[in-house]
């Protein structure tokens, strides 16, 4: 597949790049649109990238027209070691002026994980109308096995051509997931992978292998939005 990377020497240039390539487009968003949309991923990568948001570019950031929102989540309780809202709330929001109805977590105090993806679906197109979302920037992670988000190899979700969030149960702790589903991860308009870590050689390597023109046998690569996705990896994990 295309694979179009930035290597840094740590996590720490790694995540800076990278936000600044955010901070890039909020700005260009609100100047066209008046409104800027992210999808946040779970992890310890991203954390590295939120903290430094909160604590280095916090002023110059128009947390008023900024809107988060999540490429998946755990189904546990908010305040779970394991819910990436309790990561992101810890690191990012707690620390920044952005209004509370700004923040669209993946709400888990539903019955079921499907009730709850039902639920955001319906916060999605309150937000983006009917057609599917273009979020201004989406981050994702890897998985050593090819995931992402919580699209993992043999899902069903993978191919989903309708629903734009689905519930799964995952080969991982916990197994009851919430995900966006390849209907929305595919229409994405800046698309990053931030990837850290010699684990990640293997499947980066096999990721860089696959012929552009076959679909991948990997969930990463089978986001391939139209825009184009740009890898954020350090040097540990590029090898």
């Amino acid at each position: 597949m295309f694979f179009e990377s930035r290597i840094f020497p740590t996590i720490a240039e790694m995540s800076e790049a990278a936000l600044d390539a955010i901070l890039r487009i909020v700005n260009d968003a609100v100047s066209k649109r008046n409104r800027f949309s992210i999808a946040l991923s779970g992890g310890h990568t991203p954390a590295k990238l939120y903290a430094l948001w909160a604590e280095k570019y916090k002023t110059q950031t128009p947390w008023d027209r900024v809107h988060l929102f999540f490429g998946d989540e755990r189904f546990v309780p908010e305040d779970d070691l394991l819910s990436n809202y309790r990561m992101a709330r810890q690191t990012l929001v707690d620390h920044v002026p952005i209004p509370k109805e700004n923040v669209h977590p993946m709400l888990t105090n539903f019955p079921s994980p499907e009730k709850a993806a039902k639920a955001y679906e319906v916060e999605l197109r309150k937000f983006f109308g009917e057609g599917p979302p273009a979020l201004d920037v989406q981050l994702l992670g890897l998985g050593v096995e090819g995931h992402t988000a919580s699209l993992f190899p043999g899902s069903p979700a993978l191919d989903e051509k309708q629903r734009w969030v689905v519930a799964v149960t995952a080969p991982a702790e916990p197994p009851q997931r919430l995900t966006l589903t390849p209907v929305v991860l595919n229409e994405g308009l800046n698309t990053f992978f931030l990837v850290a870590g010699e684990d990640k050689r293997e499947i980066l390597t096999a990721l860089r292998s696959e012929p552009q023109d076959v679909q991948s046998k990997y969930p990463a690569g089978r986001i391939r939005p139209a825009r184009g996705v740009v890898w954020y990896l350090d040097q540990a994990a590029a090898g």
